[in-house]
């Protein structure tokens, strides 16, 4: 089963319970709305800095939305293990 993106929870776990845009949201964490938006739609990786503005504003722990991105990162590259063109290495 694909593990959910952080961003995915983020929408719906916090954005969504507390009735939040995504501009409202940029403005509480003190971030750029670009920047949420690109997390909250799934198109860049939640950084170690935004899941502790997350935890210091909302409570969320910033090991778990880290963890979380690292389920779904390690989920991505093992569906795309084909593309990485290495042998292991054998001693002599």
């Amino acid at each position: 089963m694909k593990p959910s993106h952080p961003g995915d929870f983020i929408r719906t776990e916090i954005l969504e319970e507390f009735n939040l845009s995504i501009s409202r949201a940029a403005e509480i964490l003190h971030v750029r709305r670009a920047t949420l938006s690109d997390l909250v739609h799934e198109k860049t990786s939640l950084s170690p800095e935004m899941a502790l503005r997350i935890e210091k504003t909302f409570g969320v722990s910033m090991e778990t939305l880290l963890q979380m991105q690292a389920w779904f990162d390690s989920y991505t590259m093992r569906r795309n293990e084909d593309h990485i063109q290495v042998e292991r290495y054998q001693t002599i």
